[in-house]
C-alpha cells in the first residue's frame, strides 16, 4: 500500500513569512518588504504573475527562495484574513 503524501497545512506555512517580511512606515511608505531589502512583496507577485521563474527572480533582485516562498505565504494569509462581499451588479 502506498502511502499518500502529506500537503502541508496552510497554517504551518504561513508562519514562514514571518521572519522574512517587514512592514517599516520608513521603507517604502511602510508597504510590506522583503527584511534587509526595499524590494515589496507586490513587485516578487507581480514578477510571478508575469511569467517569470523562482531562478529568475532571485537573480533579478538578489533574494532567496525562502523569500520568495515568505511572499506567497504572506499574501496567502492576508487574503485569508479579508473577507470578501458580492455586491448586487449595477443597473
Amino acid at each position: 500500500m502506498k502511502k499518500k503524501n502529506k500537503v502541508k497545512e496552510p497554517i504551518t506555512l504561513y508562519e514562514t513569512w514571518q521572519g522574512h517580511i517587514i512592514i517599516d512606515p520608513h521603507i517604502k511608505g511602510g508597504k510590506p518588504v522583503i527584511k534587509g531589502t526595499r524590494l515589496p512583496v507586490e513587485i516578487v507577485l507581480g514578477s510571478l504573475a508575469a511569467g517569470m521563474n523562482f531562478k529568475e527572480i532571485c537573480k533579478a533582485y538578489m533574494i532567496t527562495l525562502e523569500d520568495i516562498k515568505a511572499c506567497l505565504a504572506f499574501s496567502a494569509q492576508i487574503l485569508n484574513e479579508e473577507k470578501f462581499f458580492t455586491l448586487p451588479p449595477l443597473s
